[in-house]
């Protein structure tokens, strides 16, 4: 799983001219699968995202977690966080699960991170999305569950 962090005053996903999901303050979490992630994926990320400290505490120093001050998280599908641009000028998406694969997987680290952070909101798989936020800072963090970088 590759996951691309934002810290966010506020932000949205609308499909359609229609909210579907709204956050204030907290993350938004741009979420590739790939075909291998599974329930310890899930526990191995969720623990990364509620509680990597990129807010700020009374010292002004990046001390704090989302989990720590109660902020909401949005979690996007988005299966471009895998593409690999190294050759030529198309991306690949190879890392990337195949969309019926991923789909259950996406749906399965949802579940997971819901059940053990309660202000949750989510885009929609394989919808045309249109995502607005205010990022925070900005701050702007790469996570990936195999460790390469």
């Amino acid at each position: 799983m590759r996951v691309v962090l934002q810290r966010v005053e506020k932000a949205k996903v609308c499909i359609n001219g229609e909210n579907v999901a709204k956050i204030d303050k907290g993350i938004v979490a741009l979420v590739a699968v790939n075909s291998t992630d599974n329930i310890e994926t899930y526990k191995y990320m969720y623990d990364k995202i509620v509680n990597l400290r990129i807010f700020e505490d009374s010292d002004n120093k990046l001390n704090l977690s989302m989990k720590d001050l109660g902020y909401e998280l949005l979690i996007v599908p988005n299966f471009t966080v895998y593409a690999d641009a190294r050759k030529g000028r198309r991306p690949s998406f190879s890392s990337s699960a195949s969309p019926d694969i991923a789909e259950g997987i996406f749906n399965g680290f949802v579940d997971f991170t819901k059940q053990n952070y309660n202000k949750v909101q989510t885009g929609v798989f394989r919808a045309d999305m249109k995502v607005a936020l205010v990022n925070d800072g900005p701050i702007t963090i790469i996570l990936d569950s195999d460790k390469i970088f």
